[in-house]
Parts: C-alpha cells; structure tokens; sequence
C-alpha cells in the first residue's frame, strides 16, 4: 500500500510540474485580447501532419518556451482541416467542404485560406489589434521559435525591412531558450 500511495504522489508532483501553453479557440483569444491586449500566436496545424505533431512534443513543451508564450501571448490551436465555425471581423470562416469520414487529408478551413496557409505546421502571428503580422512556415525548434516570438513581441520586425537586416538581427540576437 505504501509502495502505490508513494507512487500516486510521485505521479502527481511530475504531473503539477509540466508545463503546458495555455491553448484557447480563436474567438476566445479576439475576446481576450479586446480586454488585455497581448499579440496573438496562432498553430496552424492538422491532425495528419508529422511536423505538426512533433512541433507539439518537442517545442510547445519547452519550460522556457511555455513560460514565454503565456506571459506575451494569447495561444491559439487551429485545426486548418477542421469544421470549426470562426466569426471573426464581421465575417464567418468555416469548412464547407468538410468530410468528417475522412481519417487522412480533408478539405481547408476558409480562415486557413484568408491567412494565405499552405503548408503545415504554420505559426501565424497577430498583433495586438487582430491584425496580421506574419506566417512562419515549418517545424521549428524552441530556439529557431524564440528568435520570432521576441522579435513580434518586441515589434523589432517593423524596423527590419531587407533579408540583410534580418540576417545581422538574427546573428545578434541572444538566444535564453534551452533546448
């Protein structure tokens, strides 16, 4: 009895100790941010997608990264395939195509389409308005991530106009994330 009481306390404290991102739907984080201001990361994902899936075991789960994410950002996950029904800027996005038989690749969802998503995983950002920053395509590591979340979050991308610019930021730039 000792043996599974001390196990079950084992099983707990690791469990209370994993951090997790604060994930909510898109119209949860419009509503939040009307009332707190914060940019917005949404993952554009699918439930097929290799990537996608290793984004969420390997990056989404970084301390640091967490940490980071649920102090700057409102944390959105977007079934890019799903049959969600979004109202957003007085408008509706759904997926009309949507065939709930299909087990592998399923029609896009239209906000999928109105943020110009073509690849998965996409990283989309917004500011603090709801207004579109930038996509960021492909499985990224939590350091490749934390390069753009600081740099959105910190709105050093609106004085970096060139590839240049972009490459000195980047060689400059003080990773704190650990892998």
């Amino acid at each position: 009895m000792k043996k599974i009481t001390f196990l079950l306390v084992f099983i707990f404290a690791i469990s209370a100790n994993a951090q997790e991102i604060n994930w909510m739907t898109f119209e949860q984080a419009i509503a939040a941010q009307k009332k707190n201001p914060k940019k917005i990361m949404i993952d554009a994902y699918t439930k097929w997608c290799g990537p996608c899936k290793m984004l969420d075991r390997n990056t989404f789960h970084n301390p640091d990264l967490v940490a980071y994410v649920n102090k700057n950002y409102y944390a959105v996950k977007f079934n890019a395939e799903g049959n969600e029904t979004i109202n957003f800027k007085e408008k509706t996005f759904g997926n009309p195509n949507f065939d709930p038989n299909k087990s592998g690749r399923n029609s896009s969802h239209q906000l999928a389409g109105y943020y110009s998503v073509r690849a998965y995983p996409t990283i989309l950002f917004l500011d603090e308005k709801s207004d579109f920053i930038g996509p960021l395509v492909g499985y990224k590591t939590p350091k490749q991530l934390e390069l753009f979340l600081k740099v959105f979050k910190n709105d050093d991308y609106k004085n970096i106009k060139t590839k240049e610019e972009f490459q000195k930021y980047s060689s400059n730039f003080t990773y704190k994330f650990k892998e």
